[in-house]
């Protein structure tokens, strides 16, 4: 296995070490040529990177200009251990420099916590569950329909989409998917807002996504059904939606993001009681972050050993996810 130049780059020094463990640096610096220093854009301009081969990065990585690439002649790939690379690829792809990313490894807990969020959505979990205040709340007359025939809509076809649908697949639901691209579709998303008891949105973070959820597709949701955002709060007219949970208190929104991130003090996103917030935590935490290191250290192997790579990110797919 050929030992490339590499150094690792982000202009957030701390989540190198939370992404890539003391053991998994280690690694990398046993199979590459490791620069000591760590590259970001305070010393960018002060390093010579003129043998620069392979850049290890995470959140935080540097979308280059031409004058940085210049900078770097010798650069054949980049390794993304987290997610989109929409921000920063295209000067790469642009420039022939391989870029692989971990977002098959990002999809993997974002995937698991919507599917627990669809389950319980499914029995009308939240609504029954702040409904049991006392012996008088103790019915089941709050009860959803349950795991067995019903819709799920899952908006985006992206890596987590595809991860939900396949875990979706141990259970007896009809699982509509809505491509991100308009000329992919054959349902739109007006008319799976008006049939799916779940709508859980995973569209990618695209300009042209920016509030394309709107008031009208939350005023026609089914009584009691439930919509579930783990992609991103810009893509939702959240003045709309307050407005529509205003008037239905039947449906159920779960929110992992927002615009901004948190709400700012006195949203009613804070106080409605058919909104349940998190903070941003569906996808990878903690231990999970290493999972996506993992992907990236092995495809660095195969590119090492000229072997095809499984996570490398082309044209094809920045178009069509």
């Amino acid at each position: 296995m050929k030992k490339f130049k590499a150094a690792f780059l982000c202009d957030n020094n701390t989540k190198i070490d939370y992404v890539y463990s003391p053991a998994q640096q280690k690694l990398i610096a046993e199979i590459t040529d490791l620069m000591p220093e760590r590259i970001c854009s305070g010393n960018f301009d002060s390093l010579d990177l003129s043998e620069l081969e392979v850049i290890f990065s995470t959140w935080g990585m540097i979308c280059f200009s031409e004058e940085q690439l210049a900078k770097m002649p010798n650069l054949k790939a980049v390794f993304y251990a987290a997610g989109a690379t929409d921000a920063f690829a295209r000067p790469l792809l642009n420039h022939g420099i391989k870029l692989v990313s971990a977002w098959r490894a990002n999809a993997i807990p974002v995937a698991e916590f919507t599917l627990a969020q669809i389950i319980l959505s499914m029995k009308n979990y939240f609504t029954n569950s702040a409904s049991v205040t006392g012996p008088s709340g103790w019915n089941q007359t709050t009860a959803g329909p349950g795991c067995y025939g019903e819709t799920v809509a899952l908006i985006g076809a992206g890596a987590i989409s595809g991860k939900v649908q396949e875990l979706l697949k141990n259970f007896n639901l009809n699982v509509v998917v809505v491509p991100s691209r308009p000329e992919r579709r054959t349902v739109s998303l007006e008319e799976v807002f008006r049939t799916a008891y779940v709508i859980s949105n995973h569209l990618p973070n695209r300009e042209d996504n920016k509030k394309v959820l709107t008031k009208e597709m939350f005023a026609s949701m089914r009584r009691n059904a439930t919509f579930i955002n783990t992609g991103r709060g810009a893509q939702v007219d959240e003045e709309g939606l307050i407005e529509v949970l205003k008037q239905r208190p039947d449906l159920t929104v779960l929110l992992d993001v927002t615009c901004p991130e948190p709400p700012e003090q006195g949203s009613e996103l804070y106080t409605l009681p058919n909104v349940h917030l998190s903070s941003h935590i569906a996808g990878s935490l903690n231990d999970e972050v290493h999972r996506m290191a993992d992907y990236v250290i092995d495809d660095y192997k195969r590119f090492a050993c000229g072997d095809p790579l499984v996570h490398e990110v082309t044209e094809q797919i920045l178009m069509t996810h």
